[in-house]
Parts: structure tokens; sequence; C-alpha cells
């Protein structure tokens, strides 16, 4: 999916399908959804049979072609609600052209089915149920959603997040979950299906991306109804200037108050609010990021806290050896060989880079035969070796290599614990090594911040976003880590139930939370959060739990998703902005032209200086028709998103959308003004 990122805003296959949802979509029952679109479809139906019948509501002819203005009119009209139609239809089809690429991922391939008895039986695919057992090969595709309960393999999951680099799927921990439609590239795993026929994840994006199970965000309702609001102020307005014109000794035509109507009613965003919508969603699944809706989009622009984990996300999270320093008069040889000693089976990244450094510091520690490796365990929180003469060599938390040398008689040096903190207030991590009853010293292991989060949290900060870092360090080493990132806040020594009670309190503020996970224990806070993003190589609770799936499983993509959610808010300001700003220039272009014969001090509003009142009032419509597929790129890509305050974003709006969106009409009306006149003239006009 990654390589559709940067795909043409329309390919031909687009615009094909678009044009001809133009047209399917013109079926009043659908436009109905879109209150201002269905006002200029009535109108459309309105002056078509005034075209057949001139003088239907009492209408004369002052000399002009009546029949043929009102024909004009119905054309332009209908033009009009092509165009929008148009707009949402080309916002469907990238949705579309990308759920065609997932659907070719979707085969009813053969599962293996493990039955009670321990037997396989040949299935298909689309015939697994949740809770079945299957069995799957080297070679072989997953046939469903599910959970690894035995083995452990590498898995192709290009079909879903376009990197083509394996993973690692096993059972037990957060790399358990599989998707069905990814391979396997070699050795086995025996999963439980998770998911029921034609619920599936795949399933599931493929109805998200093609827009089909897409609902009004809150805001978007908000925007409509203020949108319905202004079309109903502006229909009483134009009912009751027909009287008004009687009085004046003007008689108003029909299709000239439908047109004064259309051209005041705010028919841009109205055409271009849903494509918006369907719009932002795009941009965040081309991002590899899949949407359960809009609302969560949309929620992502009015985040005011950022929730993150310092593991992998603001950190590396390898914590690397990075010296040794002995304390109490222990020699740095015996600190090195005993670090070394203790990691020769330790297959995490700090074992492997303790040994790595000892080896290049010169120990050369080999196993003896006899010897018993102590694995590591969240209890004891400590690891090492039992040498066959009986000599106990650890390395682990301070505080518990303490407690160990304690029990067997020794004494903690002096100088431990300010070594300790002296690793922690670098940020580091240390690891206490000991032989016997005997401390030695101390491994410097060291978690590096990410290149360019510094300037990402600030760039958040400017916007007005508090970032806070969780992590299960001690205070002091969270401290270092956050002042070195530059986020706002911190909590050490964090636990589960912690994330959740920091969201809650953020929220009883009245604020919006963000925050990523991956594991079953991330589900409850990420369930929480107004916005939560799981990685999609995380459990499957995480990813139910979450309103947004990454299927890059990267952490920091929460940053640049927020942006997407307030680019996709920006931009559907803006347009209205610059729709209702619209309205003022049509007032000055179409009010005049209808008043000035009967009123000639109208004229002074004739700024535009427009030829004649036929050629105002056309110019003014075909200027509202084609300015709605003139910023449908703009409704597509969104409007450039800069870092700023809210106040300097509404700012920058109004001045460039808002300013602009009062000369643009002026300049585009007198274009087609001195485009259309002679053609006018030449038919009577």
């Amino acid at each position: 999916m990654s390589k559709n990122r940067n795909q043409k805003l329309v390919t031909p296959e687009i615009f094909h399908q678009a044009v001809i949802g133009s047209f399917t979509k013109l079926n009043p029952r659908y436009m109905m959804k879109n209150p201002v679109m269905f006002v200029v479809e009535v109108g459309c139906i309105i002056t078509l049979l005034l075209s057949i019948f001139p003088g239907l509501f009492g209408d004369v002819s002052a000399g002009t072609n009546l029949r043929l203005y009102n024909v004009i009119v119905c054309i332009i009209l209908f033009i009009t609600a092509l165009f929008a139609n148009f707009a949402e239809s080309v916002a469907e089809g990238r949705g579309k052209a990308q759920a065609a690429s997932l659907k070719k991922t979707q085969k009813d391939t053969k599962a293996r089915l493990l039955l009670e008895n321990g037997t396989e039986k040949e299935v298909l695919s689309s015939q697994l149920k949740k809770g079945d057992v299957v069995m799957v090969s080297a070679g072989e595709i997953i046939p469903g959603d599910g959970e690894v309960i035995e083995g452990i393999a590498s898995v192709d999951e290009s079909a879903i997040t376009g990197e083509s680099a394996p993973v690692v799927r096993e059972s037990g921990g957060d790399f358990c979950s599989v998707t069905g439609g990814t391979t396997i590239v070699s050795d086995w795993l025996k999963i439980r299906i998770t998911s029921e026929p034609g619920n599936s994840f795949l399933d599931r994006m493929i109805a998200l991306v093609e827009g089909a199970s897409r609902k009004k965000t809150p805001n978007e309702i908000a925007l409509n109804t203020l949108l319905v609001s202004l079309t109903i102020i502006f229909l009483i307005v134009i009912v009751t200037l027909y009287p008004i014109g009687l009085y004046s000794g003007v008689q108003l035509q029909t299709s000239t108050l439908i047109a004064l109507c259309v051209c005041l009613i705010p028919t841009t965003i109205g055409g271009l609010l849903s494509a918006i919508g369907i719009a932002g969603m795009d941009r965040v699944t081309r991002f590899n990021v899949i949407a359960m809706s809009g609302k969560a989009v949309e929620a992502c622009g009015d985040v005011d806290t950022m929730i993150l984990d310092k593991t992998g996300t603001i950190t590396y999270g390898n914590r690397l050896a990075a010296d040794f320093f002995p304390v109490g008069g222990a020699k740095r040889e015996d600190l090195i060989r005993c670090a070394a000693l203790c990691s020769l089976k330790d297959e995490t990244p700090e074992g492997k880079s303790t040994l790595e450094l000892a080896r290049q510091l010169g120990d050369k520690s080999k196993e003896l035969s006899g010897s018993e490796f102590i694995s590591f365990s969240a209890q004891t929180r400590m690891s090492g070796v039992d040498l066959p003469d009986g000599t106990k060599v650890r390395k682990g938390a301070s505080d518990a290599i303490e407690e160990f040398v304690s029990k067997l008689g020794g004494k903690v040096p002096s100088d431990l614990r300010e070594k300790v903190s002296e690793i922690a207030g670098l940020g580091g991590t240390p690891l206490t090594v000991c032989e016997n009853n005997k401390i030695l010293g101390v491994i410097y292991l060291k978690d590096t911040v990410k290149p360019g989060m510094v300037e990402r949290f600030e760039r958040l900060r400017k916007i007005g976003i508090k970032t806070i870092m969780c992590t299960g360090d001690n205070a002091l080493t969270a401290a270092t880590i956050a002042k070195e990132a530059g986020v706002d806040g911190f909590v050490a020594e964090c636990k589960p139930e912690d994330k959740i009670k920091l969201i809650k309190k953020e929220q009883s503020e009245g604020k919006i939370v963000a925050m990523t996970g991956d594991g079953t224990n991330d589900a409850p806070a990420l369930a929480q959060a107004n916005v939560g993003l799981a990685m999609n190589s995380g459990t499957t609770a995480a990813k139910e739990a979450a309103n947004m799936v990454d299927l890059d499983s990267d952490p920091t993509k929460i940053l640049e998703v927020v942006e997407i959610g307030k680019q996709l808010l920006i931009t559907r300001g803006s347009l209205t902005t610059f729709s209702i700003a619209n309205d003022i220039a049509k007032y000055f272009a179409i009010i005049p032209a209808m008043f000035m014969t009967a009123i000639p001090e109208l004229g002074v509003l004739n700024i535009m200086n427009l030829a004649t009142p036929y050629s105002a009032i056309l110019s003014a419509l075909i200027f509202n028709a084609i300015i709605i597929p003139c910023l449908i790129p703009l409704a597509m890509k969104g409007v450039k998103y800069r870092p700023m305050s809210s106040g300097k974003i509404l700012a920058r709006n109004m001045l460039i959308f808002g300013v602009g969106g009062i000369i643009t009409p002026f300049v585009g009306i007198k274009i087609i003004d001195l485009i259309i006149h002679p053609l006018l003239a030449l038919i009577g006009f």
C-alpha cells in the first residue's frame, strides 16, 4: 500500500468512474442527503419546466427569448450539480482504487484445519470460523486473522503493509497476531482464528477504504447544519424578493430568483464537504494507517495531549552497553570478565551488546562445561551463571543485586549508589554486577533518543499539543530522557493502569488525548483515549481497542497522523470561509442586475461594470458552477499545514481564503461577462 502514497490525483480509470458517479448520484433520494445541492437540483427541475412552459409561473418576456434564457439557467444548474457529484465521486474513486489492490490479496485459499482428534482436514478459508485452529507452513498463505498459539516463523506482510522485509511472528507476547492474506516465508505456525468469515481485518480495511462504512463526523454534521440554516435563510430572502420587486415595479422572473438563490447559498462548500471528509480518510490511508472511522481522523485534528511510550517511540529501545564502571576498589578487568560470563547465553540486545563490548576490550571468557545459566525474570530482576566451581555471578537491577549479596554476607560498596545515580542521570540504565558476595561494579546501558524528535515535539508545541512520555524507568532516568527529547512531561515507573489514570485525568480537564500501543496490556488505555493508534504487529486485543491501526507499526507515526487530522479541519474551515466569502461578490453581480432597470440608483452597486442584467446573472451562475471543480485538487490534497497557534491559523485562513474568496469571484465573474456578453448579444439578449 505504501507505493500508492504518491498516486496521481485522478487517473483515467478514476475519472471514468467519477463521471458515471456524477450522473448516478443525481437520484433525488441520494441528493437529499446534501440539502444544499438538493436545492440546486430542485432549481434545475423548476427551470426545466419553465423551459418547456415559459409562462408557468406567470413570467413574461420583455423582448427577450425567455424560453432560451430558462434553458441556459437550467443547463448551468445541471452542470453545478454534476460538478458537486464529480468531486465526491473522485474522492470515492481514489478509495476504491486502493480497495481494488487490497481485494487482489483476498483469495479463497485452502486451509489445513486441525480437528480435535489431531488430524488435519482441508477446507476453504471462507469456511473457517472463529476459534478454529489451523496449521500453516512455509510458502502457504495464512487463511484468516488469528493468534499464534504454537511455533515461530517469518511472515511476508507486504500484501498489507507494502513493506517487503518479512517480520517474525511467534506464540506469546505482543507479536503473536497474524493477518489473513499474508504469507509464511519460513518454518510453521499453529494459528487460532479470531474473526468470523467476512469480518477479517482485510475485509474491514476494504470497507473503510471504499468509504462504504463512512459516517459523517460530528464537525461535519455541525457544519452541514450551518449550511442548511444559511440555505433556509436565503430561501426566505428570495421568496420575499418577489413581492418587493412587484412593489418596485419589477416583475422578477422565476429563473432569475432561482439563479440568485443558488449563487447565494453556500454551494461551493456544499459540493465539496463530503469530498473533503472522504479525502481526509484517504490521506491517512495513503500514510499506511487505517482509520476505523472519519471521527477518528477528525479527533486527531483536535488533540490537546499526546501520550507516548519512551521505548521504541522516543528512543530506539535497544539499551546497549556503553561502558563498565568498577566500584568498591574492584578491578575493571574482573568486572568486564564477570559481565561477559553473565552474557554468554543472554540473547537480549543488552546481553549481546555487553558481550560485544567486553570482547572489544580484550575479554576472552568462554563457556565452561557444567555451567548453569540463570535467565532474567521479572521476579528476581537479575540473570547470571553458576560456574562449576560454585562461583555465582549475577547482573541485574542494583537493589536486587544488593539484596542477593547481603544474603551471602557481603557488603554494599559505599560508592555504588553514587555511580548508579550518575548513570541514571545520564539517561542510561545501570546494571550492577557481582561475583558471589562481592559487588564489582556497574554496566552502563545507554538508550538513544531518535534523531529529529526534539524538532517534532517543538512542532507539536507550536500548535498547542502537550506531549507526555510514559516509561517504566526510574524518575531520574526518565527526567534525563525527557529533557533530551524535549517532551513537556513524563511519568516514571509507569504501569498500564497508570496510563489509564493519566488519560482520564487529561480528559477530565476537557482535553482530547492520543496515544499509541501494541500490547494486550495497552488495550484498555487505547480504548480510553480519544485517538488510539495500535501497531499492526501488536496483539488482536490492541487493534480491536484502537480506532486506528498503523500498518507499518511505527509508533512515532502518530505525530504525522495528528497533523493530517489538523489538515482535514483546516481544509474544511478554509473552503467554508472561501465559499461564504464568494457570496459577497455574487451579491454585487446579481442584485444590481435585477433591480437596476426600475431603480437606477442601484447602478452604484454594479462595481464590476457588468454589461447587461442577463450577462451579469449568467456570469455569476457560471462562476458558481466552475469554481467547484477548480477546488477539487485543493479538497483532495488538503490545505498545506504549517505548525502555528490556533489564532495564527485563523488569521492566516481569513486573510488567504476570506479575502481571496471575495476577490476571486469579482475577477472571475468579470472575465466570464466579457466572454459571454458578445455571445448573448448574438442570440438577442
